[in-house]
């Protein structure tokens, strides 16, 4: 392959996708990256791009869907050009189908759309249960439902559009983490 071999890493919040691309890493070595850890990033980097950040961020304002694209594209060149061989995870993009077609115009094709299937119900308990300890203002059940709606509503054209391009890779999110990984990998054909 001539370029970076994406995946995004689609799922709701507490379907898991966190803990299996961590596994991933640890198995497989392949790079992991998340929108929100990257802008996390530059705002501590004390650039000058981190200081608006932060201060749109502090206005509660979102953070435009450019700089989003470009500080993926900046994560994914560096890794790419580190280690042209490994997979590119990132981890909860696309949200939503325009951020897709954007990474896509600008940056590369994804090569697979890994997509973790699992209920609202199961989702709602693993959300709760992480509640007790994560310290998480997002964590309360009013919160959680409203993410829910949000995913679903936003996502849904993201996995039919990578359904129709034969690039979708869906596992079921609802049994133990090993077994989770373990067809996670089938999918990837990572084993």
């Amino acid at each position: 392959m001539s370029g970076p071999k994406i995946c995004f890493v689609i799922g709701g919040p507490g379907s898991g996708k966190g803990t299996q691309c961590e596994m991933l890493v640890q198995k497989f070595g392949v790079a992991h990256f998340s929108s929100g850890d990257l802008l996390r990033a530059e705002v501590a980097s004390g650039s000058e791009r981190g200081q608006n950040l932060s201060a749109t961020m502090a206005e509660g304002k979102l953070v435009s869907m450019d700089v989003v694209i470009q500080l993926l594209r900046e994560a994914v060149d560096k890794s790419f050009a580190e280690h042209p061989d490994k997979i590119i995870l990132l981890d909860g993009f696309p949200r939503e189908i325009e951020q897709a077609t954007k990474f896509e115009e600008k940056i590369c094709a994804a090569t697979y759309v890994l997509s973790f299937e699992c209920s609202q119900e199961e989702m709602t308990k693993r959300l709760l249960s992480r509640a007790l300890t994560s310290g998480r203002v997002d964590d309360n059940i009013e919160t959680i439902k409203k993410r829910l709606v949000t995913f679903e509503t936003a996502t849904a054209p993201v996995l039919e559009h990578y359904k129709a391009a034969g690039r979708l890779v869906n596992v079921s999110a609802e049994a133990d983490k090993q077994t989770i990984f373990d067809n996670t990998c089938k999918g990837l054909g990572l084993c």
